[in-house]
């Protein structure tokens, strides 16, 4: 069931809907992209709210698809070595035919 929470950003309220159980990262979001949007605006009030939002929005999109990227090829060579250790294990044990699981 959703809820409504009240966040702060840029000195404006918004409330927003979300599930229970995700208030906590959501009201942290808030604060995330909050922070994010003074320190673009920096010592310049007269900058158009607007154009804070959007570069703070292509920053925050733009670490997430380095993150993507960085977690994608962690995660293959992460997959590489579990099967190596997996291929060992299985040899010192005496199943040597055996492959490991799909991943």
């Amino acid at each position: 069931m959703s809820e409504v929470v009240n966040v702060r950003v840029m000195d404006r309220d918004y409330s927003v809907g979300c599930e229970p159980q995700e208030r906590d990262d959501l009201v942290a979001a808030a604060r995330m992209l909050d922070q994010r949007m003074r320190d673009i605006r920096g010592n310049n009030r007269m900058a158009a709210i607007e154009r804070i939002a959007v570069l703070a929005a292509l920053n925050l999109a733009h670490e997430l698809q380095q993150t993507r990227h960085q977690g994608g090829v962690l995660g293959d060579e992460f997959d590489r070595t579990l099967g190596d250790l997996e291929r060992k294990l299985n040899s010192l044990v005496g199943n040597p035919d055996r492959e490991p699981d799909a991943r």
